[in-house]
Order: structure tokens, then C-alpha cells, then sequence
């Protein structure tokens, strides 16, 4: 369901749950969030979070939401650990982000996906609540009245849509996808890691991190 690496100062933190589009439980909430704990006790500048198949992630699995894992305290804190590395976190979407997936996304701090990906977020539709810091680090990005039209119109937002913005940082084919997330942690890979925690946080003043 979930599986990570980290090697050489890199973390990568991949879904691994195609069969189902990634549709995410509290299990794997809880072991992700383990891992991003783990990995931040290293000395990581760069870590890399993306999926397998076609859909990034379809959110909740519906058969635990029923079971009130949308409630769950899991989604804050994975999102929550995530904006609170000193490293370089980028999201390389391989597919769809769907529900409270964007937690993990808006967390980082870019995002690419392919051509593919759509971003929709359907809360008011399910009569839910966003986790802590969602909304936040989402109109931070787009501002809010697109956050809006995301969040309370239920609009589903096809990746150039969400390039032009600022959803999403940059669409990069398939095939190459993983390839031009390694390449955008390059420099941060080749140096110390206080340099680049000294970086992230001059950078991060105007964000949400918790």
C-alpha cells in the first residue's frame, strides 16, 4: 500500500495501492506519516512524494470513511510533519488528486503532475470539514476565492488550469515525471543539509506550516 527509500540525503515516498487508485486508509496515513518522521531524523535534503498507476490518490477510501476516517486526526498530521521538514519537498503527481490527498500535496513545497492530473477537492458535496491547514495552505497558493470554487463549488481543475494558478508548479510527461523531480532536488541534494533548511526557512514566512 505504501512503500519509501531513503538513500544518499533523498527520501521517496511512494502510494502504492493502484488496484484502488491509491484511495488512502488510516493505515497508510499512519505508516506515511511514520516514514516522513523517520526520514526527517536523517540528515535529508530532498524528499519526493508520488504514486504508482494512473491516480496520484482518490482521497479517503470510502469504505473507512464510513468508519469516520475523514475525521481522522491522521490527515492533519501527515500534512502537517510534511510542511514541517527543513528539507526540499516536492510532489511529482503521476495522476489525479482528489479529497483530502491534497493535504499531503499542498504540503510540499512543489508540485508537478502530467498532463493528466485533475484537482478536486469535494467537502461540501460530502459534508465534510477540510483537515487543519488545508484550506489555508491551498488559498495561500491560488488565493481564495479559487480556493473557493474548489472547496465549496466543487470544481474539478484539469492540470493546466491548476498550472496557470499556481496549483501546481510545472506539468511533466509520464515518462519523465520522476526524472524532472530528481533534477529540481539536484542542488539541494549536493549540499548541507543546514544550508538548505537555512533556505527553506527564509522561504517559508509567508505559508501555513502547521
Amino acid at each position: 500500500m505504501f512503500f519509501h527509500t531513503i538513500e544518499q540525503g533523498l527520501a521517496t515516498l511512494t502510494l502504492s495501492r493502484p488496484n484502488k487508485a491509491n484511495a488512502l486508509t488510516e493505515t497508510m496515513l499512519a505508516a506515511v506519516a511514520d516514514a516522513v518522521e523517520e526520514a526527517a531524523a536523517t540528515d535529508l535534503r530532498a524528499l519526493i512524494l508520488t504514486g504508482e498507476g494512473r491516480v496520484f490518490s482518490a482521497g479517503a477510501d470510502l469504505d473507512e470513511v464510513a468508519r469516520g476516517l475523514a475525521l481522522s486526526p491522521q490527515w492533519a498530521r501527515l500534512s502537517g510533519l510534511i510542511a514541517g521538514l527543513p528539507c526540499l519537498t516536492i510532489a511529482a503527481l503521476n495522476g489525479t488528486v482528489a479529497g483530502g490527498a491534497h493535504g499531503m500535496v499542498l504540503a510540499c513545497d512543489i508540485r508537478i503532475a502530467v498532463p493528466q492530473a485533475r484537482f478536486f477537492y469535494p467537502v461540501m458535496r460530502l459534508g465534510y470539514l477540510p483537515p487543519s491547514g488545508d484550506a489555508g495552505r491551498m488559498a495561500a497558493l491560488i488565493g481564495p476565492a479559487r480556493t473557493r470554487m474548489i472547496l465549496m463549488a466543487g470544481q474539478k481543475i484539469p492540470a493546466e488550469q491548476a498550472l496557470q494558478w499556481g496549483l501546481i508548479d510545472e506539468i511533466a510527461p509520464p515518462d519523465g515525471l520522476m526524472a524532472r523531480a530528481r533534477e529540481l532536488a539536484a542542488d539541494a541534494l549536493a549540499a548541507d543539509p543546514a544550508h538548505v533548511a537555512a533556505i527553506k526557512a527564509q522561504t517559508t514566512g509567508g505559508q501555513a506550516a502547521g
